[in-house]
């Protein structure tokens, strides 16, 4: 597959797709909800949508089945700016759907349908278009992508290919239920992050891919595993980021919670947009962080991601409050 276009996306984002169901009523299980809501969903997708909100050219590599809901995913990215050339329907597979409960405002169990096997693991490396991934300006990937095949090596495959060039994203995102073991996911991290410029993911996460959870640790084993940048979530400790001048930490944003579960994916649509602005790292993690406060205080995912002036905002009155 060739590109179609000589201009190469700000930001082009690789894997997991779906839609997420979410109910509308918060603090009760899913046995007594009576209405739900319909959202694009999946972290790298939401992660493009949250660029595109910022202005930024962005397009997904993904896939769905070949159903409504796939139908759905394609008109929702195309409402959000976000190019759905490279989202393919396989035949045969359904595409996932994922359903939350929603008790505020730290407890949001998620249930992933996505047997029996999703659309989304499905890409294979001879379907990659690489001068796009070599292209785009910026590249993220999700240890999701490396859970089976023949997603795995087409998630390498495309790493390879980059060559480690410009700014090249390793979403630490480990789902437990996507493994048979933490060791096993660990073995794929390490694989990657050697091609990789940017390592995210919170505390789990970290400890997942190079055996350590302490914050200032976990940067500087991603630092040495290959990545000129680690940003390590902290939950209500907020964030610690390291690009091997040094850690710099980020106090977190107060906000009343909704929804946590979209916070990460605006966390990580924003901090592309700081890296693409060139900012230092404190202000682009101060930013990334105040927009996931935002989405945290909001009930969707990617319906909720912010504009760059509701994030500026929110960076004021957060300061004003201190």
């Amino acid at each position: 597959m060739s590109s179609e276009t000589s201009a190469p996306f700000e930001v082009l984002t690789m894997g997991r797709v779906g839609v997420d169901v979410y109910p509308n009523q918060i603090g009760v299980g899913l046995d007594e909800v009576t209405s739900f809501g319909k959202f694009l969903g999946g972290s790298p997708t939401n992660v493009a949508v949250a660029a595109a909100r910022y202005g930024r050219s962005s397009a997904v590599v993904t896939r769905t089945g070949a159903d409504p809901f796939g139908r759905f995913i394609h008109q929702a990215l195309r409402d959000y700016r976000v190019d759905d050339r490279y989202v393919i329907e396989v035949r045969g597979l359904p595409t996932p759907v994922t359903f939350c409960e929603i008790f505020p405002p730290d407890d949001f169990p998620i249930y992933f349908y996505r047997e029996p096997k999703a659309p989304d693991l499905e890409i294979n490396p001879d379907e990659l278009d690489f001068d796009a991934i070599r292209a785009a300006k910026v590249f993220w990937v999700t240890v999701t992508g490396l859970c089976q095949e023949p997603s795995r090596s087409a998630t390498l495959a495309a790493l390879e290919a980059r060559g480690k060039s410009g700014i090249t994203v390793l979403d630490l995102d480990y789902r437990p239920m996507f493994w048979s073991s933490q060791e096993e996911a660990r073995e794929q991290v390490q694989r990657a992050l050697p091609y990789v410029t940017v390592a995210v993911g919170n505390l789990e996460e970290c400890e997942t891919a190079v055996g350590v959870r302490e914050p200032l640790a976990a940067a500087k084993a991603l630092l040495a595993a290959g990545a000129s940048l680690a940003v390590v979530k902290q939950g209500p400790k907020g964030v610690l980021a390291d690009d091997g001048s040094g850690p710099v930490e980020v106090p977190p944003v107060p906000v009343d919670v909704v929804n946590g579960l979209g916070a990460g994916d605006a966390f990580g649509g924003a901090l592309c947009h700081g890296l693409l602005e060139g900012w230092d790292v404190e202000r682009t993690i101060a930013f990334a962080n105040a927009a996931g406060a935002i989405v945290a205080g909001r009930l969707s995912c990617s319906d909720a991601m912010p504009t760059a002036a509701e994030v500026e905002h929110k960076l004021k009155e957060s300061a004003d409050a201190r």
